[in-house]
């Protein structure tokens, strides 16, 4: 028998690839899932137990939360990445991470083959073939949904005829959960006009008088939340456990996918939000106007590449060194407001703060030149206008 890892996450469509490949194709299934946050340890275990009850050999849990951090979120944090000037990348970020552990185990089990149940309609199947023909093209990927255009009716039969009848009945909202947000699929997102219910956000309303947060960060990254040190990780947690209660970060993303249509994604993520938006305006007051100006294309491209599933490309490690080179001065506290569906930015302190009065404050006055050299700096800074003025009215 050969060995074959599944990338497994206990749903139908991977629950039916597992029990086919061993059952059918004669494979010795290993199932692997890879936690970039969102599983707890219950739900690791019920998928572990159906795994195993499906026909594979083994199942190995990665936890790769800090992993994602450290590889991903971290640079997603550095360039302010919002797909669209919306959505955080949530689910598409946690994508690469998962590939790049599930074909690292394929090697250390010597297994051959790859297997992963994404249809031929969706961006999935573009990151993982992807990752998994960099990194090892010797190893056969093999994907029975997408190959045999299989319908959920038909997934479903042949578990049942197999003696496998767990409730696959279709959930009315499918809602994937990370560290860096949660998305949120349904009916609605598949049209252009209509809008979640509230309904269907994991996350609902429970807080409503005003709370303020002090977000510290270091070169760059969440240190502390509220003077309180820890790992970015545990930040992120602790302000998504905080700021959900006011269910803030909700919106839908409109966006081109990898293979030419465009699509609809709900998206909870109300960490990641405050964290980008405190982390631009701390930037604000600690970047030159020209860093700023480089680091949002830079920003822009990266998201791009990391979503269509161009991360081993080495320009995202040339990227990554230049926003990781920008965060010198970005450290400060920045202050935060959650209300119920939003949060204000009210300001920050910094050391490395530009905004220095003692240079003289905007619109009032002074001190760093006289009124002279305005006007001198004017005049020049005038003529590249005066002299197209000047040529063109007399055409």
């Amino acid at each position: 028998m050969e060995k074959l890892v599944i990338a497994y996450s206990g749903g139908l469509d991977t629950s039916y690839c597992a029990k086919y490949l061993s059952k059918e194709e004669g494979f010795e299934v290993h199932a692997v899932s890879v936690n970039t946050g969102g599983f707890s340890k219950a739900e690791i275990e019920e998928i572990e137990e159906k795994a195993l009850a499906l026909g594979a050999t083994s199942y190995t849990s990665i936890d790769a939360v800090f992993t994602f951090y450290d590889k991903v979120v971290k640079y997603l944090i550095f360039g302010n990445v919002l797909r669209n000037n919306t959505y955080p990348l949530s689910v598409s970020a946690e994508r690469i991470v998962q590939a790049i552990e599930i074909v690292n185990h394929a090697k250390k089990i010597g297994a051959k083959y790859i297997a992963h149940g994404s249809t031929g309609a969706g961006n999935d199947q573009v990151r993982f073939d992807m990752i998994f023909q960099i990194l090892a093209p010797e190893i056969q990927i093999i994907t029975p949904i997408r190959d045999k255009k299989l319908a959920r009716e038909e997934e479903i039969e042949y578990l049942q005829q197999n003696g496998i009848d767990y409730s696959w009945e279709k959930a009315k909202y499918s809602v994937n959960r990370g560290l860096w947000g949660t998305s949120v699929g349904g009916d609605e997102t598949l049209t252009s006009h209509l809008s979640l219910p509230e309904s269907a956000y994991p996350s609902q309303l429970e807080k409503e008088l005003p709370k303020e947060l002090k977000l510290t960060f270091k070169n760059g990254e969440l240190v502390a939340l509220d003077g309180e040190t820890d790992t970015p990780v545990a930040n992120i947690e602790k302000l998504s456990a905080i700021a959900s209660k006011y269910a803030i970060g909700r919106d839908i993303h409109v966006g081109d996918t990898i293979i030419g249509i465009k699509g609809r994604v709900g998206f909870e993520a109300a960490a990641p939000l405050i964290i980008i938006k405190a982390h631009h305006l701390l930037e604000k007051h600690t970047l030159s106007k020209w860093q700023q100006y480089q680091k949002e294309q830079m920003g822009n491209f990266y998201g791009m590449l990391l979503h269509e599933g161009n991360y081993l490309d080495e320009v995202m490690r040339n990227i990554e060194a230049f926003l990781t080179d920008t965060q010198k001065h970005v450290s400060g506290d920045v202050f935060v407001t959650l209300h119920p569906y939003r949060f204000e930015l009210n300001g920050i302190t910094s050391k490395h703060d530009l905004m220095n009065a003692s240079f003289g404050s905007y619109g009032e006055m002074n001190k760093g030149w006289t009124a002279d050299e305005a006007k001198g700096f004017i005049k020049i800074l005038s003529n590249s206008g005066k002299i197209a003025n000047h040529v063109n009215n007399k055409v």
